[in-house]
């Protein structure tokens, strides 16, 4: 679905909004998906499929453009129509593809299908230990009712995640990524290729994309979340840092437009090594089913307002700053990975109630308090007494979790 968006949406942009709207879609549904129905050992590295593909169509985009092919004005609407050859073969194999089994398990209480949908997935009949796992999510939640985004607002239990996610997918858009491509073409003209290669050597920049989000999606389950998004946000505001430099001496120093074209590719290589599919992987990672649709929902909306916000903004900050408008991008993905370094716990090999309470502590929530929230969700008149008997016990657990607060600082 990645692969079928980015093949003609990197080509038209934001000129149509059909496509805009079914990029927004595939960037929140596939990644829930993937999400749900991956075993804990290869959830990071089937999750970043999504970018590979991304990847390989923003390459497939930039290869058809190429005016042998179909880059000619003449020959756009055959370029537009591309689409339907994937668009055709996703539309034949979708419906083959199971429910995901945590779906059917913890919402639709369908114990058969969940365990035929683990069997198809992953290939083998004993799928005991995959059910139990989500039993135990199931246990964890008593009752599963969907969260709206005014209640995942107001929820304790899941304020910090929501924060995290807010932030990482606000960084996605406003780390700079696209103002690299404003300047890449004038700084390829700069080192002295011709007007006419260039498309051909901006085919790098699509094939450094591509070998970089495969080298993430190879070892994220090795290094974890948390590593490869720090480190790709503190690479690229040192390769910002570099390419303001370069930038404000090629002109005068003969070999620094080289030094650019190395910086632009090190800002790309980062970005797809970390930022740019692992918090897809994260939003689905954070939360608990219940809350899921609402988290990325608010995630989707952060991740395309900041997109229109840069798309807005950028000319203005790039004729105010001219080449000294990469600090402001340094600067926010600097801070970012500030930010991730005390706020986010490792996410790999866990499951999503482990994640979930990994969060307790700087939440300020106790387990007894989790579990008073999750009765709240609870619908019927029956549940009431537990409610009552759950909140008695975490008054009578206050001082202890206070005492355990305290010898624990964030």
């Amino acid at each position: 679905m990645s692969y079928l968006i980015e093949l003609v949406v990197r080509q038209v942009d934001m000129k149509d909004p059909m496509a805009l709207l079914k990029k927004c879609i595939a960037l929140t549904a596939l990644p829930m998906y993937l999400g749900e129905i991956s075993p804990k050992q290869i959830r990071g590295s089937l999750g970043q499929v999504t970018a590979i593909f991304i990847c390989c169509g923003v390459f497939s985009g930039q290869v058809l453009g190429l005016p042998e092919l179909l880059g000619k004005e003449s020959t756009w609407p055959i370029l537009f129509g591309v689409i339907v050859v994937p668009a055709l073969t996703q539309l034949a194999i979708l419906p083959f593809l199971p429910e995901s089994p945590r779906f059917l398990l913890l919402e639709k209480q369908d114990t058969k299908r969940a365990e035929k949908a683990y069997q198809i997935f992953l290939g083998k009949g004993d799928v005991s230990e995959e059910i139990k796992e989500v039993q135990e999510e199931k246990k964890a939640q008593t009752n599963i009712q969907i969260t709206s985004v005014l209640d995942l607002l107001r929820n304790r239990t899941a304020r910090w995640q929501l924060i995290t996610v807010i932030i990482i997918m606000a960084c996605y858009q406003l780390c700079g990524l696209n103002a690299i491509w404003f300047y890449t073409n004038s700084i390829f003209t700069e080192v002295g290729f011709k007007k006419e290669t260039i498309p051909y050597i901006t085919l790098s920049t699509g094939g450094i994309e591509i070998v970089a989000a495969v080298i993430s999606g190879l070892v994220v389950e090795r290094l974890g979340r948390r590593p490869l998004l720090i480190g790709g946000f503190s690479s690229m505001a040192v390769f910002f840092g570099m390419l303001t430099v370069s930038l404000n001496l090629q002109k005068t120093v003969l070999w620094m437009p080289y030094v650019s074209i190395i910086c632009i590719l090190g800002v790309i290589a980062s970005f797809c090594i970390g930022p740019g599919g692992i918090p897809f992987i994260l939003t689905g990672e954070l939360f608990q089913q219940s809350d899921r649709p609402a988290a990325f929902l608010v995630a989707g909306s952060v991740n395309w307002i900041s997109n229109f916000i840069v798309g807005l903004v950028f000319p203005f900050i790039q004729e105010g700053l001219q080449t000294f408008c990469f600090l402001v991008f340094a600067g926010t993905c600097l801070g970012c990975a500030i930010y991730l370094y005390f706020i986010l716990p490792e996410t790999k090999c866990k499951t999503f109630a482990e994640i979930n309470q990994s969060f307790a502590r700087i939440n300020k929530i106790s387990h007894l308090e989790v579990k008073a929230d999750q009765l709240c969700k609870t619908e019927g008149n029956e549940f009431m007494n537990g409610e009552i008997e759950v909140l008695e016990l975490v008054n009578e657990h206050k001082k202890t979790d206070n005492e355990y607060l305290k010898t624990e600082p964030l």
